[in-house]
């Protein structure tokens, strides 16, 4: 999944024309940790998917949404007749799974954006 994300993420920093070092720029992080988010080495772009759809100007479903004609096959998946519906079980499996997780990402992006609205209140507040 984080190779997946990363790529999406390439791609759209790619067409607004911006570098590496541009993009981390924004995201007040390294470029190293940045390459390593691109690359799917990580999973720190949870907390940072907000700022980098704000900065590439796309929506977040965009960079989470499943991959197309992703498809999980099992081993129970042989050439007889039940194939095509286990393959079409697994995919929509596959699909319910990413709507979970979207979900998930959701939830923490709504905490942290909490986090950042109390901790910014604390900070005015000194």
């Amino acid at each position: 999944m984080n190779a997946t994300i990363g790529r999406r993420i390439r791609k759209y920093r790619e067409e607004k024309g911006f570098s590496q070092e541009d993009l981390a720029g924004q995201l007040h992080i390294s470029r190293s940790t940045y390459q390593r988010i691109e690359n799917g080495e990580t999973n720190s772009w949870v907390n940072h998917i907000e700022n980098i759809c704000n900065s590439l100007d796309v929506n977040m479903e965009d960079i989470l949404k499943p991959e197309e004609g992703y498809t999980q096959i099992n081993k129970e998946n042989s050439a007889n007749e039940n194939s095509s519906n286990n393959m079409i079980q697994n995919q929509t499996n596959n699909y319910s799974s990413s709507e979970k997780l979207i979900e998930q990402y959701e939830e923490r992006i709504k905490e942290l954006k909490e986090q950042v609205s109390y901790w910014k209140s604390k900070a005015e507040g000194q």
